[in-house]
Protein backbone atom coordinates (compact mmCIF):
# COMPACT_ATOMS: atom_id res chain seq x y z
CA UNK A 1 0.00 0.00 0.00
CA UNK A 2 1.41 3.39 -1.01
CA UNK A 3 0.94 5.66 2.01
CA UNK A 4 1.17 8.72 -0.24
CA UNK A 5 -2.16 7.73 -1.79
CA UNK A 6 -3.95 7.11 1.52
CA UNK A 7 -6.40 9.92 2.20
CA UNK A 8 -7.35 8.88 5.72
CA UNK A 9 -7.67 5.89 8.01
CA UNK A 10 -9.31 5.04 11.28
CA UNK A 11 -8.64 2.19 13.69
CA UNK A 12 -11.16 0.74 16.12
CA UNK A 13 -8.23 -0.93 17.91
CA UNK A 14 -6.27 2.24 18.60
CA UNK A 15 -9.34 4.50 18.52
CA UNK A 16 -7.48 6.96 16.30
CA UNK A 17 -8.17 8.83 13.08
CA UNK A 18 -5.32 9.60 10.67
CA UNK A 19 -5.42 12.19 7.90
CA UNK A 20 -2.50 12.07 5.49
CA UNK A 21 -0.68 15.43 5.81
CA UNK A 22 -0.60 15.69 2.00
CA UNK A 23 -4.34 16.39 2.17
CA UNK A 24 -4.32 18.88 5.03
CA UNK A 25 -5.25 21.70 2.62
CA UNK A 26 -8.76 20.27 2.18
CA UNK A 27 -11.48 22.52 3.60
CA UNK A 28 -12.00 21.95 7.35
CA UNK A 29 -15.64 20.94 6.75
CA UNK A 30 -14.49 18.16 4.39
CA UNK A 31 -11.87 16.96 6.88
CA UNK A 32 -14.51 16.94 9.62
CA UNK A 33 -16.86 14.91 7.43
CA UNK A 34 -14.10 12.40 6.64
CA UNK A 35 -13.39 12.05 10.34
CA UNK A 36 -17.07 11.56 11.21
CA UNK A 37 -17.51 8.96 8.44
CA UNK A 38 -14.38 7.05 9.45
CA UNK A 39 -14.99 7.06 13.18
CA UNK A 40 -18.66 6.13 12.79
CA UNK A 41 -17.68 3.30 10.46
CA UNK A 42 -15.17 1.77 12.88
CA UNK A 43 -17.56 2.18 15.81
CA UNK A 44 -20.26 0.31 13.87
CA UNK A 45 -18.26 -2.59 12.43
CA UNK A 46 -14.80 -2.45 14.03
CA UNK A 47 -11.51 -3.10 12.32
CA UNK A 48 -9.48 -0.59 10.35
CA UNK A 49 -11.12 1.62 7.75
CA UNK A 50 -9.09 3.23 4.96
CA UNK A 51 -9.89 5.70 2.19
CA UNK A 52 -7.25 5.81 -0.51
CA UNK A 53 -6.78 6.82 -4.11
CA UNK A 54 -5.98 4.33 -6.83
CA UNK A 55 -3.43 5.23 -9.50
CA UNK A 56 -6.14 6.64 -11.79
CA UNK A 57 -7.51 8.86 -9.00
CA UNK A 58 -10.50 6.72 -8.09
CA UNK A 59 -11.33 6.82 -4.37
CA UNK A 60 -11.34 3.37 -2.83
CA UNK A 61 -12.79 2.48 0.58
CA UNK A 62 -11.46 -0.61 2.30
CA UNK A 63 -11.57 -2.36 5.62
CA UNK A 64 -9.48 -4.96 7.39
CA UNK A 65 -9.57 -6.68 10.75
CA UNK A 66 -7.06 -8.32 13.01
CA UNK A 67 -6.88 -12.12 12.91
CA UNK A 68 -8.12 -12.41 16.48
CA UNK A 69 -10.97 -9.91 16.06
CA UNK A 70 -13.96 -12.23 16.29
CA UNK A 71 -16.40 -9.35 16.78
CA UNK A 72 -15.61 -7.88 13.34
CA UNK A 73 -18.64 -8.05 11.05
CA UNK A 74 -17.24 -8.69 7.57
CA UNK A 75 -20.62 -8.73 5.82
CA UNK A 76 -21.77 -5.63 7.68
CA UNK A 77 -18.49 -3.94 6.79
CA UNK A 78 -19.04 -4.44 3.07
CA UNK A 79 -22.67 -3.36 3.31
CA UNK A 80 -21.67 -0.20 5.20
CA UNK A 81 -19.11 0.68 2.49
CA UNK A 82 -21.78 0.23 -0.19
CA UNK A 83 -24.12 2.47 1.78
CA UNK A 84 -21.43 5.13 2.19
CA UNK A 85 -20.67 5.02 -1.55
CA UNK A 86 -24.34 5.69 -2.31
CA UNK A 87 -24.98 8.34 0.34
CA UNK A 88 -21.70 10.24 -0.04
CA UNK A 89 -21.32 9.95 -3.81
CA UNK A 90 -21.05 13.73 -4.31
CA UNK A 91 -18.38 14.10 -1.63
CA UNK A 92 -16.37 11.20 -3.04
CA UNK A 93 -16.62 12.54 -6.61
CA UNK A 94 -15.41 15.94 -5.39
CA UNK A 95 -12.46 14.28 -3.62
CA UNK A 96 -11.58 12.38 -6.82
CA UNK A 97 -11.63 15.62 -8.83
CA UNK A 98 -9.47 17.30 -6.19
CA UNK A 99 -6.95 14.44 -6.27
CA UNK A 100 -6.81 14.30 -10.06
CA UNK A 101 -6.39 18.07 -10.31
CA UNK A 102 -3.76 18.56 -7.60
CA UNK A 103 -1.85 15.29 -7.63
CA UNK A 104 -2.34 13.83 -11.11
CA UNK A 105 -2.35 17.28 -12.71
CA UNK A 106 -5.45 16.59 -14.78
CA UNK A 107 -7.85 19.35 -15.71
Amino acid sequence: MDTEQILCACSAYEQKFYLNPRFSNLPPAVIDELKILSVTYTEDVGGIFTMEFEEDGTLYLSTTAGESDFSYDEIGARLKISQMNREKRELFEMLEKYYKGFFLEEE
